[in-house]
């Protein structure tokens, strides 16, 4: 009987297309150029180079799958691997495919997926911010674990209704292979018998979108656990997050309208870190824009300011970048950006790769030209 389930099953595989039709896409994005940075370091010197993780945005190449099962129902997948172009070697804490990895199923009502995928802090995000992920734009720059908002061992449920959507994922550990792969998080691999808490993650957003203007609004909550950390990216140490009790929460409301060929987008991220030592609170408040000159060029820009004020540091950032569309996969663009820092602040403005961090209140500005393809 054995046996005969076996090659049962094995028959099924083997006839599976013939009942069902199924598609597997191949795509990514290749981007990098050079760049300039002041105030490189503590002494102030300059740096000119291939920025090592991104130019305007993060390069990757992945496979997403969906097979239609029949009366709305699919299977689907997304395999998506992050590539720094500049050396050719893996980014996500050197993961195959660190960017995404999940398999679930859709239909009329969402979809329900499984695996290492972007929480709903990312989705939120997406049309308000306008110009990020960008390396010299973008909440990216004043907090980094926005652009990078993934977990591992999720289970995600996203839907859409009449222009309203729905999402949320739980995580049972949020960095399983303990690379500390998403900034601001640290490494926290979850799983720990007797304790149902430690390195737990759960989102939730809730958005509309029209034809002209949307909104967003978003929850992420992260728990402590052994190696856990919450970096404010302005070059003072870390906070701890060691035990299940602390909580690393991010809170957002953003929108964006739409006239013609302008967009403009703007919002709200509060950041609150609760430890039984301390508690520290953030905000950054953004605001941002893009125009279309010709059908070929494209203005996009942004302003970026951040609060902190139990560490005492602030930072505004702005960027201006122009891109010319040489074809509908390939393009140039040529952007510049400045970061004011407070008297106590090391934020950076360059997120290219480590090497960049000014001295405590000194002020950074980056300029870069740089070509991106997609496929």
């Amino acid at each position: 009987m054995k046996y005969t389930t076996i090659a049962a099953a094995a028959m099924l595989a083997i006839s599976g297309p013939v009942f069902a039709q199924s598609s597997v896409t191949l795509y990514g994005i290749l981007d990098t150029g050079i760049e300039l940075v002041t105030h490189a370091n503590a002494a102030g010197d300059k740096v000119i180079r291939m920025p090592g993780i991104t130019g305007s945005v993060p390069s990757r190449w992945g496979l997403r799958g969906k097979e239609d099962l029949g009366g709305g129902l699919a299977a689907i997948f997304v395999l998506e691997n992050g590539f720094n172009t500049r050396a050719g070697d893996m980014n996500q804490g050197g993961r195959l495919f660190g960017r995404q990895a999940w398999v679930g199923l859709s239909s009329r009502y969402g979809a329900l997926t499984f695996g290492r995928q972007y929480t709903m802090s990312f989705w939120a995000i997406t049309d308000s911010d306008i110009l990020g992920p960008d390396i010299y734009g973008g909440v990216g720059g004043l907090d980094a674990y926005i652009p990078n908002s993934r977990s591992d061992n999720t289970v995600a449920y996203k839907g859409t209704f009449y222009g309203v959507t729905v999402g949320a994922t739980y995580s049972f550990g949020r960095d399983s292979s303990g690379t500390g792969n998403s900034p601001g998080q640290g490494t926290c691999a979850g799983s720990i018998p007797g304790n149902s808490q430690a390195c737990r993650q759960w989102s939730a957003m809730l958005r509309y979108d029209a034809s002209a203007f949307g909104v967003a609004a978003s929850y992420d909550e992260q728990h402590g656990g052994p190696g856990a950390a919450a970096n404010f990216f302005n070059g003072l140490a870390p906070i701890a997050l060691t035990n299940s009790s602390d909580k690393d929460a991010r809170t957002q409301l953003n929108g964006y309208i739409k006239a013609g060929q302008a967009k403009v987008g703007g919002g709200w991220l509060g950041r609150r870190v609760e430890t039984a030592a301390r508690d520290v609170r953030t905000d950054i408040f953004y605001l941002t824009g893009s125009y279309y000159v010709t059908p070929y060029f494209v203005m996009d820009g942004g302003v970026y300011h951040t609060i902190d004020k139990q560490q005492d540091t602030r930072a505004t950032s702005a960027a201006l970048r122009g891109t010319y569309l040489l074809s509908k996969q390939t393009s140039v663009y040529l952007q510049s950006g400045y970061l004011f820092n407070s008297a106590k602040a090391h934020y950076t403005l360059s997120a290219g790769g480590p090497g960049a961090t000014p001295a405590a209140g000194v002020g950074q500005l980056g300029v870069m030209a740089g070509i991106t393809h997609s496929f």
